[in-house]
């Protein structure tokens, strides 16, 4: 998030939906938000780890990343 903002990325933008079946040649063109950075990518890296340890530590992060999700959608929504 920090990097996003640093550049000058989009927080988040209800209108424009995360992509899928991204190539490293799209994935750096096209529009995008910090928000949908997550669902591109992010919540992808704990399928991609090789090592019990890395699972494991993989897991607990995209446990963290899905529940700030969540508290920011709700907040989004007005409901927080």
């Amino acid at each position: 998030m920090m990097y996003g903002g640093a550049h000058g990325s989009r927080l988040y933008d209800p209108a424009l939906a995360p992509r899928h079946q991204l190539d490293a040649s799209s994935y750096r063109q096209g529009e995008s938000t910090i928000i949908n950075h997550f669902h591109e990518k992010l919540l992808h890296l704990a399928a991609q780890m090789n090592t019990p340890a890395a699972r494991k530590l993989a897991a607990h992060r995209q446990q963290v990343m899905q529940d700030f999700l969540e508290e920011f959608a709700a907040e989004w929504r007005g409901e927080k």
